[in-house]
């Protein structure tokens, strides 16, 4: 079964940037819709950004519009969650998974803490 392996995040100062990277061991991403999730501790995980395949349309929360910024790259099997302007609100930890996300596919995540 495939599993998504995110990495990239780390502490960053409010108003910085990060670049999330999302890659599949088993499958090729170009099979599916691929969204950016983030969960916060307590609340449920919700999604941030999409992206279909083949066509690359994005769509995003009203929170990280403007600010966020979802891409693939399938010669690398890749998708990308660039993000500037973090604020603290930004703070969890970020999954990708398929738009209508498998349950068995989630990774462990990549934590992102954004505080001054």
């Amino acid at each position: 079964q495939a599993q998504f392996v995110e990495s990239g995040g780390g502490l960053v100062q409010p108003g910085g940037s990060l670049r999330l990277s999302c890659t599949s061991s088993v499958t090729n991403v170009n099979f599916y819709n691929i969204a950016w999730y983030r969960q916060v501790s307590g609340k449920q995980r919700e999604l941030v950004a999409e992206i279909t395949s083949p066509h690359g349309r994005t769509t995003y929360v009203d929170s990280v519009k403007g600010r966020f910024t979802i891409a693939s790259d399938y010669a690398k099997n890749m998708v990308y969650l660039q993000m500037n302007n973090l604020g603290v609100d930004d703070t969890g930890g970020y999954y990708c998974n398929a738009d209508v996300p498998i349950s068995s596919w989630w990774g462990v995540g990549t934590q992102v803490t954004v505080s001054s």
